[in-house]
């Protein structure tokens, strides 16, 4: 993203959930304000909640160097013009430079990505920070233009300033042999396209569905088409976090561990960095890259933005990367599993009770 950036001729466009002001923010913020001091229009949405903790300043600093800076729906409701929706956060990642490229995917902007050598030998991002493990894509051709107009809409939704005049939509030809479609969804959708498109792809699969997500709370439509894909011979596997820096949606994940042990998915739980990836491939031709989780907030209360992927030749590198996480998992064994402690078992069903609003 540094180098795509370092190189923009027009403008960059950041949608974030969280901006950190630690090393990577402070890298970030930098390397923003330089170009936009080149004559680059940089503009930039964060989210609220996800910005929480990091100081004014920070973001002050952007704006007086003539960035655009757009607080997506404030916590403070009087510094709201229309209905205060304060369950509605923008979870999405994504950045667009010049209209032609774009990364999307679960990675914040952040501090805990850190990929130094001490990260990769010692999973910690510095002395005392556990590093996260997590999946970003770039993407160039058509698509790119969809992902801007993901972008300018939610700008247009929380009455942002008008755009400077830029070449938000430049001419764009196809790359690569897949194809790829950008998916959004927002609460004031009819629907989430993002759950319906996954729903659809796993209700279709034929050999395999092999989902790798950070967060867990699945809702019953979800858990009956995995248990009814493992059902009738289909490879099930799924790779979630082993600790989390969310407890009680790590325990309301495990709560349904049961059902879907019984129901013939594999379940994997991934050691080291903490899992905050959102990622499936399905039958070796589908894939998908994005910032939802598997749980009902994604998919009812926040923007979110997914790529899917058709292709074999990229679903080769999710499945390489999905055998390398594997390796690095342990497998939860059901017969061991209904030996777990009460205490587990009070904390699932406590987390459970409240599965709706994580």
């Amino acid at each position: 993203m540094f180098a795509a950036i370092r190189k923009a001729q027009d403008h960059i466009n950041l949608e974030t959930y969280i901006i950190d002001d630690g090393e990577i923010g402070r890298q970030f913020a930098d390397l923003l304000l330089e170009q936009q001091g080149r004559g680059v229009q940089v503009n930039v949405i964060y989210d609220s909640v996800g910005g929480f903790n990091t100081p004014k300043a920070f973001f002050k600093r952007l704006t007086q160097g003539g960035i655009e800076v757009l607080e997506f729906n404030p916590v403070n409701p009087l510094k709201v013009k229309k209905q205060w929706l304060v369950n509605n956060r923008d979870h999405r990642k994504l950045l667009v430079v010049d209209g032609r490229i774009a990364f999307l995917g679960g990675i914040n902007i952040s501090s805990v990505y850190a990929s130094g050598s001490v990260a990769r030998r010692t999973g910690k991002a510095d002395g005392n920070t556990v590093a996260w493990r997590d999946t970003h894509v770039q993407i160039e051709g058509p698509v790119v233009g969809e992902m801007q107009k993901l972008f300018m809409g939610t700008w247009e939704k929380q009455r942002g300033k008008p755009l400077a005049p830029k070449e938000y939509f430049p001419a764009l030809k196809a790359q690569g042999n897949e194809i790829v479609r950008a998916i959004g969804s927002a609460p004031d959708d009819p629907y989430s396209l993002i759950y319906l498109t996954l729903i659809s792809a796993i209700g279709n699969a034929e050999k395999q569905v092999y989902l790798t997500n950070a967060y867990f709370v699945p809702d019953p439509q979800l858990l009956k088409s995995l248990s009814d894909a493992a059902a009738r011979g289909v490879d099930v596997k799924l790779i979630l976090p082993s600790h989390s820096d969310s407890e009680i949606v790590f325990h309301a994940g495990r709560s349904h561990y049961s059902s879907l042990l019984n129901a013939g998915v594999k379940i994997y739980e991934r050691a080291g960095p903490l899992l905050h990836s959102k990622s499936a491939v399905i039958d070796g031709v589908w894939s998908t890259v994005g910032s939802t989780n598997l749980d009902w907030r994604s998919f009812l209360d926040n923007d979110e933005i997914n790529a899917v992927i058709l292709g074999r030749d990229f679903a080769q590198k999710m499945q390489g990367m999905f055998a390398t996480d594997l390796a690095r998992s342990q497998a939860i064994d059901l017969e061991s599993w209904e030996r777990r402690p009460l205490s587990f078992r009070l904390k699932e069903w406590m987390a459970r009770v409240w599965g709706r609003l994580l």
